[in-house]
This record gives structure tokens, C-alpha cells and sequence, in this order.
């Protein structure tokens, strides 16, 4: 089976982990996610860019681990229903090192996770209730498993 068109974007305006969170990398990981074409841009940044973005686009005063900012998703005007997805993911680079050092993963796998994350929220994919949770949890699970990676839920 082909897989789904991706144009990606890669922006490291914080470089810390460019050298091993490479543009290859991160489009292996947001391929493997894909169910549809998608038109997708992954942007790096500090905790500084990170706790703005959150605080003036979710109402949240700090940095998270990852944003999705979907353009596709149904219901936007002036989108076409079989455009290809169009989301922009922002993976904040602080609090990726700690979560990874404190749920002990190594940083590739735990970035590999969030980028697959970010690219199912892109989907439509969402963990409101706990049935679309345990719907994406699975997927991200299967995923990652395919990528090599282990379950990221399960208790280390």
C-alpha cells in the first residue's frame, strides 16, 4: 500500500536537537501517522515560544509538550473537503528533554511519540472523553510499534 503524499516543513528556531531530531527523522514519524495526504509543518522552539503560543492560542499559561494547529479539519470554511490535511505541529524542545528524562525514554523515542500524537490531532484524532483516548492511545500505540518504538502508556 503507498503512502499518504507529505510535504513537510521542518523549523528549528530552538537548534538544541536538530543535530539528532533530524528533518528525516521527523518526516518518517509524521509519515507513519498519516492516514491521508497532508501538507504539515514541525517547528522546534523554546519554552519561552512554547508557555506564548499556549497562553494565546489555548488559553493555557505555560509551555506543553505539543501543539497541533490544524487548518483542515472539517468545518473550516473555504477548505475543500479532500484538501489534504494542513496542520502546523510546535514540539517544545524543554519540556520534551524533561518529560523524556523523567518518564525515562530517550529523547528520538519520546519526540517520535509526540510528533505521531500531533499528527493524529491533525486527523481529527482527539482524547476528549475516554473513548477517543483509548481510540488514539491504540493508534499511537500500533504506530509506534511499527516505527520500533515501545508503548508509550505503559508504565516504565
Amino acid at each position: 500500500m503507498a503512502k499518504p503524499e507529505l510535504s513537510l516543513s521542518v523549523q528549528y528556531p530552538d537548534p538544541r536537537l536538530k543535530p539528532t531530531i533530524t528533518r528525516a527523522r521527523l518526516r518518517r514519524w509524521a509519515q507513519a501517522a498519516l492516514l491521508a495526504p497532508a501538507q504539515l509543518t514541525i517547528r522546534l522552539v523554546d519554552a519561552a515560544e512554547g508557555r506564548a503560543l499556549n497562553r494565546d492560542y489555548r488559553g493555557k499559561d505555560y509551555a506543553t509538550n505539543v501543539l497541533t494547529f490544524a487548518y483542515s479539519e472539517d468545518g473550516i470554511d473555504g477548505i475543500p473537503d479532500d484538501a489534504p490535511t494542513q496542520a502546523d505541529l510546535v514540539l517544545c524542545t524543554d519540556v520534551l528533554l524533561r518529560e523524556a528524562a523523567e518518564q525515562q525514554k530517550s529523547v528520538e523515542e519520546h519526540t517520535a511519540h509526540l510528533v505521531v500524537h500531533g499528527v493524529l490531532h491533525a486527523q481529527g484524532y482527539d482524547h476528549q472523553d475516554d473513548a477517543e483516548a483509548q481510540e488514539m492511545e491504540q493508534l499511537e500505540t500500533g504506530i509506534l510499534a511499527a516505527l520500533g518504538f515501545a508503548d508509550p502508556y505503559r508504565a516504565r
